[in-house]
């Protein structure tokens, strides 16, 4: 407990103590990210909040984390090393999809095959127990890749990512320290203890954005983190069984990974590449419903702890069956969520008539209007 206590520590200080002068040289540079149409700030912010994230949980896991105990840890640090400089170069100049993928990929070869992080049963989900190893390679390839992508299209709003990944991170540091996992509960930890300190800067109004430097790190973490949760709660021989521990830990991620998953399968079904931008994100949704930034943020955070405290009644229940329920539940929640936006956009349209795309237009210039910060005054 006292390592998990100052790990946390640890990572809180670091990065609560470096994110103002993230702030402070982002300023002096002019390291921002600018608004433009799809985007929902009106104002450049600085973006590179990742940096105080990562060096927090790095530090933090360094210092408190035996790699004797856990070796293959090792691997996971290269694997977010990767991760951070993947992030870190798209949040300064821009990478291309295929770019960013080919880098998460190798990310995950070094958890895959050097840190031997494999889902090897699908624990009765439909119908299947044992994978083949090369069935178990590519669903834990599959696995790594969407939710470490997760994350950072979830990060659409203030404070959205970052408490959903702390919401995620203490979710699995509870449980790994009440079965004994010590060093993956101080992972998780060091991570909640990371991402809290940065919160205190990204409420709304947010002084700084983490970037993809800092949702892609949250990414892998909890990727990390839920691949070993379902081969320990899902094992016999666990202190705390959790038969249907596939479908708990999809409860866990339910708000980032069924809203990537949703939004990959429209992006297909219209034969673009699943890495385009639009907006028919949840955050999107309610935006359109007239939810503020803060709303939204609690709303989904709340919404998560429910689909977990469902997963959690019935874990022991069938896979299948509470799998295909949370998705039943999660897609009526976001059907009404469109359902609903789509009858406030035309009562909108009926009450403005012909000066909504004046109204919108001036919308767009102010969002692409170039404010200026104190030093260039």
């Amino acid at each position: 407990m006292d390592k998990i206590l100052l790990g946390t520590a640890i990572a809180f200080i670091i990065t609560f103590a470096a994110i103002p002068i993230i702030i402070q040289v982002s300023n002096a540079k002019k390291l921002f990210d600018h608004p433009d149409e799809r985007k929902i700030h009106i104002s450049p912010i600085p973006s590179l909040g990742g940096l105080g994230i990562f060096a927090g949980f790095i530090l933090a896991c360094l210092f408190t984390i035996s790699l004797y105990n856990a070796p293959d840890f090792q691997y996971f640090y290269a694997a977010t090393l990767v991760i951070f400089f993947l992030g870190l170069k798209d949040d300064i100049l821009v990478l291309s999809p295929m770019k960013k993928f080919i880098g998460q990929m190798l990310a995950a070869f070094l958890i895959v095959y050097k840190g031997g992080l494999v889902i090897h049963s699908m624990h009765g989900f439909l119908g299947v127990n044992e994978l083949p190893e090369a069935i178990s390679l590519s669903f834990t390839y599959l696995t790594l890749i969407v939710i470490i992508n997760s994350f950072n299209l979830i990060d659409g709003v203030d404070g959205l990512a970052g408490s959903l990944g702390l919401m995620t991170s203490l979710v699995f540091g509870i449980y790994f320290k009440s079965v004994g996992e010590v060093e993956y509960a101080t992972l998780a930890f060091c991570l909640g203890g990371s991402i809290m300190a940065f919160l205190i800067y990204n409420h709304s109004p947010a002084k700084i954005f983490m970037g993809d430097t800092g949702s892609l790190l949250i990414g892998i973490v909890n990727a990390i983190l839920v691949i070993h949760f379902i081969n320990i709660a899902g094992s016999a021989g666990s202190q705390f069984p959790v038969a249907a521990s596939p479908a708990m830990g999809f409860a866990i991620l339910i708000v980032p990974l069924f809203d990537t998953l949703r939004v990959f399968a429209l992006r297909i079904f219209s034969r673009r590449s699943p890495f385009s931008p639009d907006r028919n994100h949840i955050h999107h949704l309610m935006m359109d419903n007239g939810m503020t930034h803060s709303m939204i943020t609690y709303s989904c955070v709340a919404v998560n702890i429910i689909f977990i405290a469902i997963a959690y009644y019935f874990r022991f229940a069938d896979c299948t069956l509470l799998i295909l329920s949370l998705v039943t539940l999660a897609s009526l929640c976001t059907g009404i969520m469109y359902f609903t936006a789509r009858r406030r956009k035309v009562r909108i349209d009926e009450k403005f008539g012909t000066r909504q795309p004046e109204i919108t237009s001036k919308i767009l210039q102010l969002k692409n209007k170039s404010f200026s910060t104190p030093e260039q005054n």
